[in-house]
């Protein structure tokens, strides 16, 4: 009988190692759909905001080039809250389209807009298993709205 007490020890690590990595790796997993998830809600708060920003350096003169408002990325990341690491106003690429899709060139030739989110890394934290994934392409493209313009005031973000 005293040769069965090392037995449910070793038993104990053994299985007991085994559940930690996998409720670890669980956790970690969902930490991986909460980024996915939050990065599809940057890339369309940034569409969102880049519709309804004013985009012209003159607002008088709708014919001039376009802008890309400096603001939008910073709101759209959500960079005052921190909510996920190394996402910075770089990982977010802002696209001003005619409707075929090619990036419009003045202010009048805008009909949609889209926001992608570019080069973000996610570390997995699994016991055992660092690495880093890329994340995969989230895009939002939106119908261009007012782009800042109303009949009382510009808007800025």
């Amino acid at each position: 009988m005293k040769f069965n007490r090392g037995v449910y020890t070793v038993e104990f690590a053994i299985v007991g190692s085994l559940f930690f990595l996998l409720f670890l790796a669980v956790i970690e997993i969902s930490r991986l759909m909460f980024t996915w998830n939050v990065l599809t809600e940057v890339s369309r708060k940034g569409a969102r905001l880049a519709s309804v920003c004013n985009i012209l350096d003159d607002p008088g003169n709708d014919s001039q080039t376009i802008t890309l408002p400096t603001g939008v990325a910073n709101l759209a990341s959500f960079a005052d809250m921190n909510m996920l690491p190394n996402l910075t106003g770089s990982n977010l690429r802002l696209s001003y389209l005619n409707l075929d899709g090619t990036n419009a060139t003045n202010f009048t030739d805008v009909v949609l807009v889209r926001v992608e989110i570019i080069n973000y890394q996610h570390k997995l934290l699994i016991p055992g298993a660092y690495f880093t994934l890329n994340s995969p392409s989230f895009s939002t493209t939106i119908p261009r709205e007012s782009l800042g313009v109303s009949p009382f005031a510009y808007t800025d973000c």
